[in-house]
């Protein structure tokens, strides 16, 4: 074993165990010299049957690594062997194992595991489209480590390989009894995407259900047999992926995820709902052909009627001045017809428009007014994604009001409580890229671009965490580069508003990290050039009130903040 205390390689300074599995034990290290911690996973050579294989074994598994790229992924940093050890240091992953969250707190909510199966479903897919694909193999909760920002990360590789084609004997006897597919045992076939997707399948089951499939009766029963208040959709979903021949399961990741994000337009609930709404729709026809005449069809009286009631709702909305009096009309017009965007828009447009709500309130976006629209988009959404333009309207729409206004309910603004508002406008910027493209959408470029700002946020802590930011820093002031361009020359974003929160953000962003930016090869003239023609344009705004007054001063304490750190730097 490694003393506490001791240096390892000459950098790595052990702080304690953290962790011990049958050959290997691992270490939380620091590198003193750059002031980072890491784990180190020693696999000691005595003691160990045939140390040579089972180095050979850790020598793939860390090529493996190497190659990839992934947020859901561990980094491998530094291969030492040595005399008595072999030792791996990769990134140290803060947090706790979802076995160890079953254990303490047993079944996990619903919607807890279906975010993370979307997760797990990402990285699975990446590995499976890698050249040549990689297939894990033991997907379990203790192999599923639960970071604090609610991301994942897919730890220990020692059973992953790469798919060969033909290659009938690969899996005799690996995995884990209870998770692994039928194929994975005994040469009932080779692996590959789809061994992944049992894999997962299981792990879903005792996530959601708290029954551990490895213990006795080993097997995967229907979840509303265990909670009979667990979605039908959610359930439909966990048997076709554990289906015994693979064919029967979900072919790749893609159409798995595909089914996750619509579990519950699969659920038996939501087609009783649909059943109800066409009865209703049925009856609507029959008393409009009675009131209209049999002059007008079946169709067309129905749409009628409901577009007559649709405009006169809305009007009563845009008449009112008392702020839940309007939200409860645009929720009325929205259950009337939900395939328009118009209701939706005025709805987000509430929660932060200066024209509704008292002047504490005006450019907020709260984390309940955020749970109304998700939960009347779940309600709703699949109608309003019939119409693919109307459905990336209300996207946009929605990704803004995240981006620039959302106040996550708490008071501190920094690290991830901040990044809750990220997480969530990327989400639905991602929509408006996928829905729709640059000649369909006047705002695409500028929603690319927000994501890609998004991502960055959301992903900043990782990367300095591991070391891994070469390349970022440049890469989001290019893109901040391109979005100022967007909102000064082409005059596709003339909000003052959301121009200041703009300039807000970088302004922030550069004050905080100048040195960061400069090191990653941003050119100081380059800031300098952006902060010029950033004063250019506040000094352009005419008249403003109090808020955008507070934004412009915000901004210039941030750009003092820059000059005087890049004079330090340049030494003029």
């Amino acid at each position: 074993m490694l003393e506490i205390g001791s240096i390892v390689d000459g950098k790595y300074k052990i702080l304690n165990k953290i962790g011990q599995g049958g050959m290997s034990i691992v270490y939380l290290a620091m590198n003193e010299r750059a002031n980072k911690q890491w784990a180190i996973k020693e696999v000691r050579k005595d003691g160990v049957k045939d140390f040579e294989v089972v180095k050979q074994g850790l020598i793939v598994e860390i090529d493996m690594l190497k190659r990839l790229s992934h947020p859901n992924l561990p980094s491998i940093i530094d291969v030492i062997d040595q005399k008595d050890n072999f030792l791996i240091v990769m990134d140290y992953i803060q947090g706790n194992s979802l076995k160890n969250k079953l254990d303490e707190f047993g079944a996990q909510s619903q919607e807890l595991v279906i975010e993370w199966a979307k997760q797990l479903s990402d990285v699975l897919g990446y590995l499976h489209t890698r050249k040549p694909a990689i297939i894990y193999r033991d997907m379990k909760p203790s192999n599923i480590m639960l970071k604090p920002d609610g991301k994942l990360t897919l730890i220990d590789f020692g059973t992953a390989r790469e798919y060969k084609e033909k290659n009938l004997a690969d899996t005799t006897c690996l995995g884990t009894i209870g998770y692994a597919a039928p194929e994975q045992f005994g040469g009932k076939g080779q692996t590959d995407g789809r061994t992944d997707i049992y894999c997962l399948g299981a792990t879903l089951y005792h996530l959601v259900t708290g029954m551990n499939p490895s213990e006795p009766p080993y097997e995967i029963k229907p979840i509303r047999e265990i909670n009979s208040s667990l979605s039908s959709g959610l359930e439909k979903i966990i048997l076709k992926c554990t289906q015994r021949n693979p064919e029967d399961r979900y072919q790749n990741c893609a159409e798995l995820t595909y089914a996750l994000e619509h579990y519950e337009e699969i659920d038996d609930i939501f087609r009783k709902r649909q059943k109800k709404k066409l009865a209703i729709f049925i009856m609507t026809v029959f008393f409009a052909i009675v009131s209209l005449g049999a002059g007008i069809g079946f169709g067309k009286a129905a749409e009628a009627k409901t577009d007559e009631q649709y405009e006169d709702v809305i009007a009563e909305a845009n008449s009112l001045t008392n702020e839940d009096s309007i939200r409860e009309t645009l929720k009325k017009a929205i259950s009337i017809k939900p395939g328009d965007k118009e209701a939706y828009i005025n709805l987000i447009e509430s929660y932060y428009n200066p024209q509704y709500g008292d002047e504490n309130d005006i450019y907020n976006f709260s984390v309940d007014e955020a749970q109304e629209i998700e939960e009347i988009l779940n309600d709703f959404g699949s109608d309003l994604k019939e119409n693919k333009s109307n459905y990336v309207e209300v996207s946009y729409e929605l990704a803004k009001a995240y981006f620039f206004y959302y106040t996550y309910g708490n008071e501190d603004k920094s690290g991830d409580n901040e990044n809750a508002k990220y997480k969530a406008a990327k989400k639905w910027y991602r929509n408006v890229i996928d829905y729709s493209d640059e000649n369909i959408f006047l705002y695409w470029n500028e929603s690319k671009i927000y994501y890609e700002i998004s991502e960055y946020y959301t992903s900043i802590g990782d990367w300095e965490n591991t070391g891994d930011f070469k390349g970022k820093y440049i890469e989001y002031f290019n893109n901040y580069l391109q979005l100022f361009t967007l909102a000064s020359d082409n005059k596709k974003i003339n909000n003052d508003n959301i121009k200041l929160r703009m300039y807000q953000l970088f302004s922030s962003a550069i004050a905080a990290k100048t040195e960061k930016f400069i090191n990653d090869g941003v050119l100081i003239e380059d800031i300098r050039n952006l902060l010029h023609q950033m004063q250019t344009e506040i000094n352009s705004i005419e008249n403003p009130d109090s808020n955008l007054e507070s934004l412009i001063s915000s901004i210039n304490i941030n750009n003092k903040k820059i000059e005087i750190k890049l004079q330090a730097m340049s030494g003029s």
